[in-house]
């Protein structure tokens, strides 16, 4: 029986991950380990908040994410078209998918509760001012305009739709924290915002602040 070659072609991983192919466990066990290394290179390499983590800590991760990664790979095998390596295809899966991870660990704590249309401005690092330090004419202008902003934000919203536009357009909470914490799914959360977003032009239209405007001010 002639030996298979060491790399398999593109060809090869396509049909040795068919489960009804006697290769795929092996086949399996090969990509796992492919996907493992580039996630531990990417999590302790290309991550510079993840550098200090213990060595340890992140070798679980990459074993526990490169698991997720070879499931997600068998269940979009069709939509793979052979314009790159397979196993390149595979990492930037992996990749996708630890992005993904580290951005809902980082909202692990965060809770809907904390965020109240009653009285609440955004903090600093949430609001939409640029770093470039205005005129202090520019600076009182969109100061007058944040506050308006603000206020027609708690008055023409619900405490839903206010705690949802502010947790995902406005500090980037991912859309699956979000829906969890609001007991609601994708789909819902999407129509949500739709309809907030539109009860708030409808509002800065009634008060005489276009959306052009508002974000025109606020660039650099």
């Amino acid at each position: 029986m002639t030996e298979r070659p060491n790399e398999r072609t593109n060809e090869d991983w396509l049909t040795d991950l068919q489960p009804d192919n006697p290769r795929q466990p092996e086949a399996l066990a090969d990509l796992r380990a492919k996907v493992q290394r580039s996630i531990y290179y990417y999590l302790s390499q290309e991550r510079s908040d993840l550098r200090d983590a213990p060595t340890q800590e992140l070798q679980q991760m990459a074993e526990d994410l490169a698991q997720d990664t070879v499931m997600r790979v068998l269940n979009n095998l069709s939509y793979f078209r052979g314009e790159s390596q397979f196993t390149t295809w595979a990492n930037r899966i992996a990749t996708r998918i630890a992005i993904s991870e580290l951005r809902r660990a980082r909202y692990r704590d965060f809770s809907l509760d904390n965020l109240t249309a009653e009285g609440e401005t955004l903090p600093a690092e949430a609001s939409l001012i640029s770093e470039a330090p205005p005129s202090p004419e520019r600076a009182a202008e969109r100061a007058d305009t944040l506050g308006r902003v603000m206020a027609l934000l708690s008055e023409s919203l619900t405490d839903r739709q206010y705690k949802a536009i502010e947790a995902v357009a406005l500090r980037g909470v991912p859309m699956d924290v979000v829906a969890d914490q609001l007991g609601t799914n994708r789909n819902a959360l999407y129509k949500l915002l739709h309809d907030a977003r539109r009860k708030l032009k409808s509002a800065l239209d009634a008060d005489g602040l276009s959306v052009d405007y508002v974000l025109n001010l606020f660039q650099r």
